[in-house]
């Protein structure tokens, strides 16, 4: 069973609550121990302890709730769901409750509705729990990967002078739609030129031309797991200076992945990319963390970055992402996904990467 990981780490309540408060305030949670997706379950509940688990639903969700197998109950409004709650928790003096996804007023609800409990903050150790991927999840989020990395010989046949950044991002999340992913991890970036010297940017109307950078950070969802990539190309001839950050950034990010294993420390994997670049002209403008965790979110945890002390478990899921930013040049940056292996890693996603592409 799942979700009997989080009283490995949460000792200290014997219930866990879990609450999606709206379609757009879930808690990842919540899918990580059904493990399903056929439904929004919203306003729903999940009781959990450490050999069951308990879902409180509307008529909405039933079928897909009945569908995992679990104890279901049915509410039609909000007096019955406070108080299948209040007889479900009945007999519970301490209840965990995620507080990394849960909203000040839904907190302040339960203190409405169980206000006997003593609630406690497991968000923590549900945390820990999702780092380390079951088979399950490594399946899903290794066909998250593979769907992101199929697509891109798609993506730069579209590729053509005076087409937006706009249109770039919305063809590249139709293509992981149509290849079986259900939406796209997170909000798809696509920077042409200049605008690939800012990490974060948000896509626009600028047009391609011959000689930009074509930076595209995007991932796919598939039942509910994610993948992230970025990949960065040229549209026409590459000048020297692009092919100098590019291979400046690829030497890094085989820096960061072989220092990668079971055991090693987050803040080391970073180093050994980091001095890379620290080595060159570009000294600095890496300007973030190596990677990061994926799971159920895209940013599952932190896991790689110069601050942060974190030993690496095998089947943890991290991205090595260098990137080299120059403002008024652009930016290059090139990210990939790894399952932690007990002596190394496992690269799950499989875009080219290998050299520079100069989109014809």
């Amino acid at each position: 069973m799942i979700f009997d990981k989080i009283f490995e780490y949460a000792r200290e309540a014997d219930t866990v609550l879990i609450y999606n408060a709206g379609e757009q305030n879930r808690d990842p949670t919540f899918t990580y121990i059904t493990q399903t997706t056929k439904g929004i379950f919203e306003g729903s509940a999940l009781i959990v302890k450490k050999d069951k688990a308990t879902i409180v639903t509307s008529q909405l969700e039933e079928e897909a709730a009945r569908s995992t197998g679990m104890d279901v109950y049915i509410f039609k409004n909000g007096t019955e769901f406070q108080n299948i709650l209040r007889d479900l928790l009945k007999d519970v003096n301490t209840v965990g409750l995620n507080y990394n996804s849960l909203s000040l007023s839904s907190y302040k609800m339960f203190l409405r509705i169980i206000p006997d409990k003593e609630f406690l903050d497991v968000s923590a150790s549900i945390l820990e729990a999702r780092k380390v991927k079951n088979e399950e999840e490594l399946k899903k989020l290794k066909e998250a990967a593979k769907i992101g990395s199929e697509i891109l010989p798609d993506v730069l046949n579209d590729l053509k002078e005076g087409v937006t950044e706009y249109e770039v991002a919305s063809k590249i999340v139709y293509y992981m739609m149509r290849n079986g992913a259900s939406g796209p991890s997170f909000d798809t970036i696509v920077a042409f030129g200049q605008n690939a010297s800012m990490p974060h940017y948000s896509p626009g109307k600028a047009k391609l031309k011959k000689g930009d950078f074509v930076l595209m950070d995007y991932g796919a969802k598939y039942e509910g797991y994610c993948s992230d990539i970025t990949r960065t190309v040229v549209f026409g001839k590459a000048s020297e200076e692009q092919k100098e950050m590019y291979y400046t950034v690829k030497k890094a990010q085989e820096a960061g992945m072989n220092a990668i294993r079971s055991g090693a420390n987050g803040k080391d994997v970073d180093a050994a990319a980091r001095n890379v670049i620290d080595s060159t002209k570009y000294k600095g403008r890496f300007i973030h963390s190596l990677g990061h965790g994926v799971g159920l979110e895209v940013h599952d945890h932190p896991a790689l970055s110069p601050s942060l002390d974190l030993p690496l478990k095998e089947s943890m899921v991290v991205t090595v992402e260098p990137g080299v930013y120059v403002p008024g040049v652009g930016g290059v940056r090139i990210e990939d996904d790894v399952v932690v292996k007990k002596d190394g890693f496992e690269k799950i996603t499989s875009a080219p990467t290998y050299e520079l592409i100069e989109v014809s």
